[in-house]
């Protein structure tokens, strides 16, 4: 009941936004593409790849993340700081795992939307990459893990600013140094070890695999279930936490 609930009113939210929320979501993978794909071209060869197939996986997988992190992130901060109306949530009697639930799928839908918008787009740059039934997983994946992230930094912030320290020191740092621009085959051996540990690395190796050689990394899909199942958790803790 509160799943189907919070989807229905996500789904009628998004019906009211959506040319803005299909704008936002396509602006910044736009101007990346433009300005790192049409900029650079065809002459730069990365990995053995054009650069402009080499960026399209690593721009849908910062894509899904930011969109379904600021999906869940901004309506939950909104609805407590500002229109009170999620303390109704907390005092009604639902289960707060199934309202974690809810708000994570909606998040990750938007994701998952965002990043078939970036294949259109890619498609009309002339760009057709590879994808199949184990790249939307994968972009799943991504979406539903940031959109808990997503949950669980709203759940925990107590104004806007502790939630753009998130944006800043988290989200940001992971959609420039995940390999989503570059190869991190020329990183130091240090700094590359703690890159793989961060999530969106192995969405976008997963993601580039998939795209540009037919290839599916399990190790990397069962690291991005765990952490879905990480956050998630600390979703329904904190969301229990608030209530006492």
């Amino acid at each position: 009941m509160e799943v189907g609930t919070i989807l229905w009113r996500e789904f009628i939210f998004f019906k009211r936004k959506a040319f803005k929320i299909t704008a936002g979501a396509v602006m910044s993978p736009l101007l990346y593409l433009i300005a790192f794909g049409w900029g650079l071209g065809d002459g730069v060869i990365v990995e053995g790849h054009s650069y402009i197939y080499f960026i399209i996986p690593g721009i849908i997988a910062l894509s899904t993340m930011h969109t379904s992190f600021n999906a869940v992130s901004i309506r939950i901060t909104v609805a407590k700081l500002h229109e009170k109306s999620f303390e109704y949530y907390m005092t009604a009697p639902v289960k707060m795992y199934l309202l974690t639930l809810g708000y994570v799928i909606a998040g990750a839908l938007r994701g998952l939307y965002a990043g078939f918008i970036i294949l259109i787009v890619s498609y009309m740059f002339g760009v057709h990459i590879h994808f199949n039934i184990a790249f939307i997983l994968v972009c799943f994946l991504n979406s539903m893990l940031f959109a808990a992230f997503g949950y669980t930094a709203a759940m925990i912030i107590d104004n806007h600013y502790d939630m753009n320290r998130f944006t800043t020191f988290v989200i940001t740092p992971m959609t420039f140094l995940c390999g989503t621009f570059f190869s991190l085959d020329k990183m130091p051996i240090a700094v590359k070890k703690i890159i793989m540990i961060l999530p969106l690395t192995h969405v976008t190796e997963s993601l580039r695999g998939i795209a540009l050689v037919d290839k599916i990394n399990y190790i990397s899909i069962l690291v991005l279930l765990v952490y879905f199942m990480v956050f998630f958790a600390m979703g329904v803790y904190v969301s229990y936490k608030e209530i006492k």
